[in-house]
C-alpha cells in the first residue's frame, strides 16, 4: 500500500462516522500548503487558520501525513513551523553508535549554520529508525559529549535567508555594519560562508551594485521578495578563503 492509500485508509477508518472524504482533501491541501512554504516552513497556527480548524487539528493531521510517509520536518521555538522536505528519502543505512553522535554533535556545535534546523530534524528521524540497542548506546556516548554553541542570530532571519537562497528569490534586508550604520539592502543570494567563527551570506547587492559579504548576526530583518535572482554565480565571488570549502567536500580531507 502506497503512502497516499495508506494514509486515505487511516482518515477513513478513524472518521468512519463523520466525513472522511472532506478531511482528506484537507489533507491533501495540507500538503500542497507546505510544498509552497518552501524551507520556510509555516506554523501550525498559521495552518489552523487557513482551514479553519484547531491547532491540535492541525496537528493532529501533521502526525497523520507523516505516519503515511510524507516527509515532515518541524522546527521549535519562536520563527519555527513545520515544513515538507523536497525530493526522495534516503534508503534503508546502518549507523554505529559513534556515527549517530557525530552526526549529531555536528548539528549541534553550530546552530548558526544555514539550513541546520534541518539537520537536527534528520538527525532524529535516523535516531527514530535506528534499532534500539544502537539508540541506546548513541543516547549514552552523547552525554559524554559537550559542546558550547549559543544562537547568535535570528531563527526567523535565517529561515528567510534559507528560502531565498534556496528558491533564488531576491531578500530585502535591514542590516547594521560594524561601523553602526543601518541600511535596507535587496540583494541576491549566491551563498552562505563561513569564516573565522562567524556565517556570512554573500550575495549581489542592488544598493551597491556589486558582490558583498553581510555578517548573518548583523541582519536585522529579512523579507524574501517576489522578484526572482538574475544569475549571478558562485563563480563571481571568487576563490574561498583557504581555511573553507564547500561542505560537499568536507569530507575528502584526510
Amino acid at each position: 500500500m502506497g503512502p497516499w492509500a495508506a494514509l486515505c485508509h487511516y482518515s477513513c477508518h478513524e472518521y468512519s462516522i463523520g466525513f472522511p472524504v472532506k478531511r482528506a482533501e484537507r489533507l491533501h491541501a495540507l500538503t500542497e500548503m507546505l510544498r509552497r512554504h518552501g524551507s520556510r516552513g509555516c506554523s501550525a497556527e498559521r495552518l489552523a487558520r487557513e482551514f479553519s480548524v484547531s491547532v491540535r487539528t492541525v496537528k493532529r493531521d501533521l502526525a497523520a501525513l507523516e505516519r503515511s510517509g510524507a516527509p515532515i520536518w518541524s522546527r521549535p521555538g519562536p520563527g519555527g513551523g513545520y515544513g515538507l522536505a523536497g525530493g526522495s528519502s534516503l534508503p534503508p543505512v546502518s549507523f554505529s553508535p559513534a556515527q549517530a553522535v557525530a552526526l549529531m554533535a555536528a548539528v549541534a556545535v553550530n546552530p548558526d549554520a544555514p539550513y541546520n534546523d534541518l539537520a537536527r530534524a534528520g538527525v532524529a528521524k535516523i535516531l527514530d529508525v535506528v534499532d534500539p540497542r544502537t539508540r541506546a548506546r548513541a543516547e549514552e556516548l552523547a552525554g559524554r559529549v559537550w559542546v558550547d554553541a549559543p544562537v547568535s542570530g535570528s531563527r526567523v532571519v535565517r529561515s528567510a535567508l534559507e528560502e531565498a537562497l534556496l528558491e533564488q528569490h531576491v531578500v530585502r534586508l535591514r542590516y547594521t555594519s560594524a561601523a553602526g550604520q543601518t541600511t535596507t539592502r535587496d540583494v541576491e543570494p549566491v551563498l552562505f560562508a563561513s569564516r573565522e567563527g562567524r556565517w556570512f551570506l554573500i550575495g549581489w547587492c542592488r544598493l551597491r551594485d556589486a558582490m558583498r559579504w553581510f555578517t548573518l548576526a548583523r541582519i536585522e530583518r529579512a523579507t524574501v521578495l517576489a522578484d526572482t535572482c538574475t544569475g549571478h554565480t558562485v563563480d563571481e565571488v571568487g576563490e574561498p578563503p583557504q581555511t573553507s570549502q564547500p561542505v560537499g567536500r568536507a569530507g575528502s580531507r584526510h
